[in-house]
């Protein structure tokens, strides 16, 4: 079971949903990056549950301990080890499913391939696993801020049939973090959180979609065919529980428009480089960035455990009809944001490494 991505900053993940805890180690981190444990905390309280009313109640503080790679404050090179405890585990709570296969989750498809699973909650496909990409990506974003300037943003688009449009080039944090939603647009963000309660309510969930942009990143970052950046972003991104889609720059509206509609003009740009007067390439074109903002999409498909009564079977293949029990999210956009983001942040430190060395070498063979 591979639980590892990453070339040059390698990222593996660790633990169950209801077992002793979750963990990632961060391997290829350069050292003397002054490191703000904070800052990893930040990321990780946007991404913990009981949040607000739109989240699942499990009540976790998610309160990460750093084990390894970081002495006074800044980091060894050496592999950087994250911890953080589940402190309120309910095993028991899952003994009713432990024959039974849950509709649209990974229960039968995990017991195919292994002929073992852990029933307790959804094990490593359980979104709690995403605790240590989040942490690793709140490493990678000190990294690419310091060293090149690049931020990331994400933030819930659509919730439902309910989309906000907003100027992505113009979304600012605090507008994000304005609303337990995180959609920027206060009006839609409240029809939103209305249409969370009422599917709540209904004993059913919601999907939508999670817009991420990543500003300031330089030209050259990806590779012309098996490691081009969207295809990265792309594996990366649909590696999220509950992740069906993902688009970047114009997406699939591509297809209806013609080339003089979609090509994205060069423009001299302030310094010395070229700009595109539009960005229908989603800031990458040929595999590779090319100075733009990346624009990328992420949806996610409604939560699989509901309140109401569905048909599924058991492991001998009974008919079975299940309601679900314990605690859930209805919608899992709100805390998706910072998931998106980190799986984007992990995508370009590992290709800004890669670049580094490219950069390297280069000089070297001109010299």
């Amino acid at each position: 079971m591979s639980s590892s991505t990453g070339r040059l900053f390698r990222v593996t993940t660790f633990g169950e949903s209801h077992g002793g805890g979750i963990g990632v180690v961060v391997d290829g981190c350069p050292p003397r990056l002054e490191l703000d444990a904070a800052m990893i905390q930040h990321d990780l309280d946007r991404r913990r549950p009981g949040q607000s009313r739109l989240t699942t109640q499990r009540d976790e503080a998610d309160r990460v301990e750093i084990l390894s790679g970081v002495f006074e404050g800044r980091t060894l090179g050496s592999p950087i080890a994250l911890l953080v405890r589940n402190s309120d585990a309910n095993p028991g709570a899952y003994e009713h499913l432990k024959d039974v296969y849950r509709p649209s989750h990974a229960d039968y498809t995990t017991e195919a391939k292994y002929g073992i699973r852990n029933w307790q909650g959804g094990g490593r496909a359980s979104a709690r696993e995403t605790i240590g990409r989040v942490a690793a990506g709140a490493i990678a974003r000190q990294l690419l801020r310091a060293a090149a300037g690049i931020e990331v943003l994400g933030w819930v688009h659509q919730i439902g049939r309910v989309t906000a449009p907003v100027d992505s080039t113009s979304v600012t944090y605090d507008q994000v973090e304005a609303h337990p939603t995180r959609c920027p647009s206060p009006d839609h963000a409240q029809v939103m959180a209305d249409a969370i309660e009422a599917a709540r309510r209904d004993g059913d969930s919601l999907g939508g979609v999670v817009r991420t942009i990543a500003r300031g990143v330089p030209p050259g970052l990806g590779a012309p065919v098996f490691d081009k950046l969207e295809a990265d972003l792309a594996k990366a991104a649909l590696s999220l529980p509950a992740a069906k889609g993902f688009e970047i720059g114009s997406g699939f509206a591509a297809a209806a428009m013609t080339g003089r509609e979609h090509n994205d003009p060069f423009t001299p740009g302030p310094d010395s480089r070229p700009r595109t007067a539009s960005n229908h390439s989603g800031g990458v074109q040929g595999g590779i960035s090319n100075g733009d903002d990346i624009v990328i999409q992420v949806a996610f498909k409604p939560t699989a455990t509901i309140a109401s009564a569905q048909r599924t079977v058991d492991r001998r293949n009974n008919p079975v009809t299940l309601s679900a029990r314990g605690r859930h999210d209805p919608c899992v956009l709100p805390r998706a944001v910072p998931m998106v983001e980190a799986q984007m942040l992990l995508v370009l430190a590992d290709h800004w490494l890669r670049q580094q060395a490219v950069d390297v070498l280069g000089c070297e063979a001109q010299s």
